[in-house]
C-alpha cells in the first residue's frame, strides 16, 4: 500500500512537472488568428495554416517553441523578408540617386546654358561690332573655341590650355590682317608675327588671365558634375551586392519570428535589430570614410561657383574678354604694327583698301549679363544641403529598418522580441564597419573576405576624391570614364588596397566562418531552450524514466 502510495505521489509529481514546462498548453494554446491576417496580406493562401499554436520542431529558422508557423510558412516568410530588404534598400538607394542625378543634371545644364548664351551673344554682336574679323570663313576660329571648350568640358582629350594658346595666335593674325588691309602678308611673315606674340602682349594681359581663370573654371565644373555622376553610379553599384545567406536568415528571424511565435505586436528589442543590421550591412558601412572624403571634396569645388572669380562669372564672360581683347589691340594698333615692322620687317603693299565703314568701325565693350548669378546661388545652397543631407548615408542605413516604427525604444526594453522571445536583449551593440563584426552574436561574420564589389567602389571613391582636390586646386586631371578601371581585379587573396584585412594564412587575422545555408539551424535556434518551451517531450520522457526507476525500488 505504501509502495503503491509513493507510486501515486511520483506519478501525480510527473504530471505537474510536465504541466509546467510545457506550460499546460493543451488547455491554453493561443490563436493563430493575427498570423493568419499577416500571411493572407502577403497574398498566401491560408490552407494549411493553424489556428491555433502548434509544436515548433519543423521549425529551421525560428525558435522550435510552439508556433503558428508550418514550414512552409516560414520559407515563404523567409523569401518574402529577402524581398523586402531588398526593396527597402533599394528604394533608399534610388533616392538618393536620384538626388545626386538631378543635381548633376542642373549643374550641367546651368553650365552648358552658360556656354550657349556667351557664344550666342559673341554671334549676335561681333559681326556688327568688328565686321570682316568676324565674318571672315564664318567666324570659325570663334566656333572652333567654343566647340573645344564643350569638348574639354564633357571629358574629351583636349588640352584646354593649348587650345586657347591656338585661338589667340589665330585672333592675333585676324585682327592684324584687318588693320592692314593695304598688306599683303606671306605666310613666312605670319610665322613671324607668331613667334613675337609674348613679345608683342597684342591683347594686353586679358589672354593669360582667361587662361588662367578659365582653365580653373572648366575643371572645377566637370569635376563637379562628374563627381556628382560618379556618387550616383557609386550607390547604384553597391546596391546590387547581394545579401548573404547567413544575412537572409536573421532578417526572417528578425521580421517574422516574432510573428510565428504569436507576438504580432511586439517590437524589436533596439540593439537586437541594430545588430543584426550591423552585421548584415557591414560592408556597406566601409563606404562611410571615403564617402565622407567625397562629399567634403564636393563641397569645396561647389564653393568655387560664386563671385567674380567664380565659374558662373568666368564662363559667361568669354565673349566679354575675347571682345575687351579686339578693343585692346584696336586702341594700339599703331604702337603694335610699329613693333612687328621692326620686328618681322616691312611687308609688300598690294592689298585691298578698306572700306570707310571698315574703317570706322571699332569695337565696344560688351555689357556683362548678371541675371543669372541669383539662379547659381540657389543652385549652390541646394546641392550644399543635399551633399549635407546624404554624407552619413552608408552608415545610417541599419536605421532604416530599426526606426520607431519597428524598436521598442526606451521603457520597453523588457517586452521587445530579442531573437528568442519576448525579453530583455543582452548583448552589447555593435559598431559599423566590417572589423566591428568580429564579435557580432546574431551575424557570423569573416571579416577576412570583404566583398569585392565594394572594395571596388571604394577604390572609385578615392580616385574621384583625389581628382575633385586636384580640381579645387586648379590643376587638370585626366576625367576619362572610370568606372571599370579596376573591373577585373580581386583574383589572388581578393585585396585591392590597404583597407583590404589580412587573410588567415598569415595568422593573424581572426576567422569567423559564414553560413551558407537556409535551411540549418543557426547557433541561435539551437540553444532556444530557454524560452522554456523546447525538448518538453524530452524532459517527459526522463521524468518518466525516473519515475519507474524509483518504483523499482520501491
Amino acid at each position: 500500500m505504501e509502495r503503491m502510495c509513493g507510486y501515486s505521489w511520483w506519478q501525480l509529481g510527473v504530471v505537474f512537472f510536465v504541466h509546467w514546462v510545457a506550460g499546460d498548453t493543451g488547455s491554453k494554446a493561443k490563436s493563430c488568428e493575427s498570423v493568419r491576417q499577416v500571411y493572407s496580406t502577403k497574398g498566401f493562401n491560408l490552407n494549411g495554416v493553424p489556428q491555433s499554436e502548434i509544436s515548433g520542431e519543423h521549425l529551421r529558422i525560428c525558435p522550435q517553441g510552439y508556433t503558428c508557423c508550418t514550414s512552409e510558412m516560414e520559407e515563404n516568410f523567409a523569401n518574402i523578408s529577402k524581398m523586402e530588404f531588398d526593396n527597402s534598400l533599394r528604394d533608399s538607394s534610388l533616392s538618393v540617386q536620384g538626388l545626386l542625378i538631378s543635381q548633376n543634371r542642373n549643374f550641367d545644364r546651368y553650365f552648358q546654358d552658360l556656354l550657349n548664351k556667351s557664344e550666342q551673344t559673341l554671334v549676335d554682336t561681333f559681326p556688327g561690332r568688328y565686321g570682316e574679323l568676324y565674318s571672315q570663313n564664318d567666324g570659325k576660329i570663334f566656333k572652333d573655341l567654343y566647340s573645344e571648350l564643350r569638348q574639354y568640358y564633357r571629358g574629351s582629350g583636349v588640352n584646354l590650355e593649348e587650345a586657347l594658346t591656338e585661338f589667340w595666335s589665330h585672333l592675333l593674325e585676324r585682327v592684324f590682317k584687318s588693320q592692314n588691309p593695304q598688306v599683303t602678308f606671306s605666310y613666312e611673315y605670319m610665322d613671324c608675327l607668331a613667334k613675337h606674340y609674348d613679345q608683342l602682349k597684342p591683347f594686353g594681359d586679358i589672354p593669360r588671365e582667361m587662361k588662367l581663370k578659365a582653365t580653373r573654371a572648366f575643371i572645377a565644373a566637370r569635376s563637379f558634375v562628374q563627381g556628382l555622376a560618379a556618387a550616383a553610379d557609386i550607390v547604384k553599384k553597391v546596391t546590387q551586392v547581394p545579401m548573404s545567406k547567413e544575412c537572409t536568415r536573421e532578417v526572417m528571424k528578425l521580421m517574422y519570428c516574432p510573428l510565428c511565435r504569436g507576438h504580432a505586436t511586439t517590437k524589436l528589442c533596439d540593439n537586437y535589430c541594430l545588430n543584426v543590421m550591423q552585421g548584415c550591412l557591414a560592408n556597406q558601412a566601409d563606404l562611410d570614410s571615403e564617402w565622407r572624403n567625397l562629399i567634403e571634396s564636393l563641397l569645396l569645388v561647389a564653393g568655387k561657383f560664386n563671385g567674380a572669380a567664380g565659374v558662373e562669372y568666368i564662363v559667361g564672360t568669354i565673349h566679354t574678354k575675347i571682345s575687351d581683347a579686339i578693343i585692346y589691340m584696336q586702341e594700339n594698333k599703331d604702337l603694335i604694327t610699329n613693333k612687328v615692322f621692326k620686328s618681322c620687317g616691312n611687308p609688300k603693299k598690294g592689298g585691298k583698301t578698306p572700306k570707310v565703314e571698315e574703317k570706322r568701325r571699332k569695337g565696344k565693350a560688351i555689357q556683362e549679363d548678371k541675371s543669372t548669378v541669383p539662379s547659381m546661388e540657389n543652385l549652390v545652397l541646394d546641392v550644399k544641403a543635399t551633399l549635407t543631407d546624404i554624407q552619413d548615408y552608408w552608415i545610417s542605413l541599419p536605421n532604416l529598418f530599426c526606426n520607431e516604427k519597428t524598436i521598442a525604444g526606451q521603457g520597453n526594453e523588457d517586452k521587445c522580441w530579442n531573437g528568442m522571445a519576448r525579453a530583455r536583449y543582452m548583448p552589447e551593440r555593435m559598431g559599423s564597419g566590417l572589423a566591428n563584426q568580429i564579435n557580432n552574436p546574431e551575424i557570423d561574420v569573416d571579416i577576412t573576405k570583404p566583398d569585392m564589389t565594394i572594395r571596388q567602389q571604394i577604390m572609385q571613391l578615392k580616385i574621384m576624391t583625389n581628382r575633385l582636390r586636384n580640381a579645387y586646386n586648379g590643376n587638370d586631371v585626366d576625367f576619362q570614364d572610370t568606372s571599370d578601371d579596376i573591373s577585373g581585379s580581386g583574383s589572388g587573396d581578393g585585396c585591392t588596397d590597404s583597407v583590404c584585412v589580412k587573410t588567415a594564412s598569415s595568422g593573424d587575422a581572426t576567422v569567423v566562418h559564414t553560413q551558407t545555408h537556409i535551411n540549418h539551424n543557426s547557433k541561435s535556434s539551437e540553444n532556444t531552450g530557454n524560452s522554456g518551451y523546447v525538448h518538453s517531450w524530452n524532459l517527459l520522457l526522463l521524468a518518466m524514466a525516473l519515475m519507474v526507476a524509483l518504483s523499482a525500488r520501491w
